[in-house]
């Protein structure tokens, strides 16, 4: 029985007993008037009485056509006909009076007698167990305190995951394959000498897929899964963490073939000793229990643990050494064939349109994550369940991928006159430029539609995924990040604050081009400065220059050189074509958003890529 049910029969049970205690004390709304034995005999005698009741030592006296009833007390110890008689009753008269006697009977006299006593004891009784069982209950809390709160998934669970469910990173599925190998025929293996890895750790941005594999692994192996996060080992008390590992693991073994999986390991194996202020006793606690259970695995437990983080360079170098975390499985972002697989997975269940293209899709989204596709196509299905319609549109799909990218509409934000054309020649400013460039990414769509923080946006996408970027295309970028403010500049002779993020995005991008990726014939190829960090936070505080004053003025006018140059490719590239600026920026202020064909049909087709670096 559970504590729900428990309590629904004690509660009525107490309903009950206050109704019987109610039904056998009930006091009577019209009680009887009080009268004296001679006022009955006399009332006799007269004739006037009609029926007598006798319940133990009272008498209810009825009187003839009349509504009223008396009550009067007998003497005890004799019955009601010699109290009547020795007070002098007419013998005749008292035959005529009709004479009821009701004794007690045995339940309501040992009900009147033991109740009183009875019902206080019940209640204290009730008291001390109910404050017992309240104390019971706080004791097994604190100590079920140092178990593991990990969730075990049954391997015959009805929504298990497999490798077919998981679309792309056919190569991390390579890898975890020997997992499930193992964990299936381990004889084989054994026969061989060979010793699986006791830890794989799966590496990659937030997003991609990490706790997902690890659950396809569970399912593809048929065996037990338990799962935990890295923050449900540390507490406030110094040695829990450190408990609820031993039980995690110590329930693993049990249960083994079984696969533990961590995510968010990074909460808990951090480096130790890199604290700002000293060390964090628990979390060492916790991380050095973990580091012996890894290690001091038997060999014959058929246990793995899988960890999941998106930040290995924190991790603790002891969690990563042979013996322990032995392999690393890297999770990036899928590229567009991965993509496309991953949308027909999401679109599973979904009414698409017949006009929905994936391959459409995918070219909209690099960079996108597995879990930023199927939002997408959610917020698609949403947006087409707004308007009442009884399938996704492929337009549904495409304002998703903004609102996923951007934010949604800003309705309310309403650009004057003055603003929305400053707007418009902001955007076909950044899209004329990309558009004359050849090494920067096609436009797909131009929009003066507040998303987000930004009043407008121009949408461009590569036609394929890129791995490797040169010198020239960083410089096309350049001056198509800072092709709005040469629009504004041309066209009004003045300058808004509408470009100030574009001037942070080209400023970085150039101090990146010097300083990183060594593009720069004065400095060399070379790298400047060391970025420190907070490793127990995980938070960059700052770069540690390792070049001197002199380099880093250097390192200055480079980057204002590499600025001012693309700003004045930009500034020239719209000024050739300021007529066609001005039509596309009317075009925008009229219809405020412009999808790739009408932008083609003002500008003409893109010319073709001709690659700087040859294949």
């Amino acid at each position: 029985m559970d504590k729900t049910t428990k309590s629904i029969v004690t509660f009525f049970l107490l309903i009950t007993a206050v109704v019987v205690m109610f039904a056998l004390f009930r006091v009577d709304q019209n009680p009887p008037q009080e009268t004296t034995l001679n006022a009955l005999v006399t009332n006799i005698n007269e004739g006037k009485v009609e029926k007598l009741e006798v319940k133990n030592d009272e008498m209810v006296v009825k009187l003839k056509d009349a509504d009223e009833t008396f009550k009067t007390k007998k003497e005890e110890d004799s019955s009601v006909t010699e109290t009547l008689v020795n007070l002098g009753v007419n013998q005749e008269k008292f035959n005529e009076v009709e004479i009821t006697i009701e004794g007690r009977s045995g339940l309501g006299y040992w009900a009147a007698t033991l109740l009183p006593f009875a019902i206080p004891v019940v209640i204290l009784f009730v008291i001390i167990f109910y404050a017992t069982k309240t104390i019971q209950k706080g004791n097994s809390k604190a100590m079920m305190f140092g178990k593991s709160p990990a969730k075990k998934v049954d391997p015959n669970a009805k929504n298990k995951v497999t490798f077919k469910d998981i679309a792309g990173i056919e190569e991390a599925k390579e890898e975890l394959n020997e997992v499930v190998e193992f964990l299936k025929h381990p004889k084989k293996f054994k026969e061989l000498g060979a010793e699986i890895p006791k830890g794989v750790l799966l590496v990659g941005p937030p997003g991609t897929g990490k706790t997902l594999l690890a659950r396809a692994v569970a399912g593809q192996a048929d065996v037990p899964f338990f799962h935990i996060a890295g923050s449900e080992f540390v507490e406030m008390f110094v040695g829990v963490g450190a408990s609820r590992v031993r039980d995690l693991f110590n329930k693993a073994k049990k249960s083994a073939p079984a696969i533990l999986f961590i995510d968010e390991i990074d909460a808990v194996g951090r480096q130790r000793g890199a604290g700002l202020g000293g060390s964090h006793d628990e979390r060492e606690q916790t991380l050095n229990q973990i580091l012996t259970e890894m290690d001091g695995f038997e060999q014959d437990t058929h246990v793995i643990l899988i960890a999941a983080t998106n930040r290995p360079d924190v991790l603790d170098p002891a969690l990563l050494r042979p013996g322990r975390f032995d392999r690393r499985v890297t999770i990036g972002f899928p590229d567009i064939k991965d993509r496309i697989s991953i949308l027909k997975i999401h679109a599973k269940g979904k009414p698409l349109a017949k006009e929905v293209d994936f391959k459409k899709l995918a070219q909209r989204t690099p960079g996108f994550s597995g879990a930023d596709l199927k939002n997408l196509l959610n917020e698609a299905a949403i947006l087409a369940a707004r308007d009442d319609k009884k399938s996704i549109s492929l337009k549904n799909c495409f304002d998703a991928i903004e609102k996923v990218m951007l934010g949604p509409e800003r309705k309310s934000f309403l650009l004057s006159k003055k603003e929305k054309k400053i707007a418009a020649f902001h955007e076909a400013g950044h899209a004329l430029v990309a558009h004359e460039q050849p090494h920067t990414d096609p436009v797909q769509k131009i929009s003066i539609v507040s998303r987000g923080q930004a009043a407008g946006f121009t949408l461009k996408t590569p036609e394929a995924d890129k791995h490797f970027h040169t010198k020239q295309e960083f410089e096309e970028e350049l001056s198509v990040m800072l092709a709005g403010l040469a629009a504004e500049k041309v066209v009004f002779n003045e300058t808004t604050t509408g470009a100030s993020s574009d001037l942070r995005s080209a400023t970085g991008l150039a101090r990146r081009l010097v300083t990183e990726y060594g593009m720069n014939e004065n400095l060399g190829p070379m790298t400047f400065g060391d970025k420190e960090e907070l490793i127990f936070l995980g938070k960059e505080i700052g770069e540690q220059r390792n070049y001197s004053e002199k380099t880093a003025a250097e390192i200055d006018v480079e980057i204002r050189s590499l600025v001012k140059k693309a700003y004045s490719d930009a500034e020239a590239i719209l000024r050739k074509n300021q007529e066609t600026l001005t039509t596309l920026a009317d075009e925008l202020i009229d219809k405020e958003t412009i999808e790739k064909d009408e932008f083609e049909e003002i500008v003409g087709k893109k010319r073709p890529i001709k690659p700087s670096i040859e294949k």
